[in-house]
């Protein structure tokens, strides 16, 4: 379950918890997006555009998006899942240093009752935490970017 919608256990749609654990995936056709190799790219929308870009051998040429930018897109996404995001799993990819500042940074909002660490996930809490993510995200935003 995420905060856009509800699905009863064992009942998710797999493909788009690839999103929202912002895990690689491959995009094809027109428009089509990705994230490989620590790259975010789409495809041309246009048909002459996509046409010419297939002609041209379908070179993707972008930067790798800066760890700053995947761990604040990693809580975006991972917060709105009902069961939030890994702690170990944060720890693994940024540090340990950087856990403890998201918890600090945090600390607010977990003594407002809408954040918990629970079974080693950082999640919202609903209904509270839910109602007021954005606040929440806003917060780690300012505080981590």
């Amino acid at each position: 379950m995420k905060i856009s919608n509800y699905a009863q256990p064992g009942h998710q749609c797999r493909h788009n918890r690839v999103y929202w654990e912002n895990r690689p995936y491959y995009g094809f056709g027109m428009g089509a997006a990705s994230y490989v190799e620590g790259k975010r790219f789409t495809r041309p929308r246009k048909t002459s555009e996509y046409y010419q870009w297939v002609q041209a051998g379908g070179v993707i040429d972008c930067d790798v998006t800066p760890p700053k930018e995947v761990l604040l897109e990693t809580l975006m996404l991972g917060l709105r899942l009902a069961e939030g995001v890994s702690l170990a799993a944060l720890a693994e990819v940024f540090g340990e240093e950087k856990v403890e500042e998201i918890c600090r940074c945090l600390q607010e909002y977990f003594d407002r009752g809408w954040v918990e660490v629970a079974g080693g996930r950082l999640r919202l809490i609903d209904p509270q935490g839910f109602l007021f993510s954005n606040v929440v995200l806003a917060e780690l935003f300012e505080k981590l970017g």
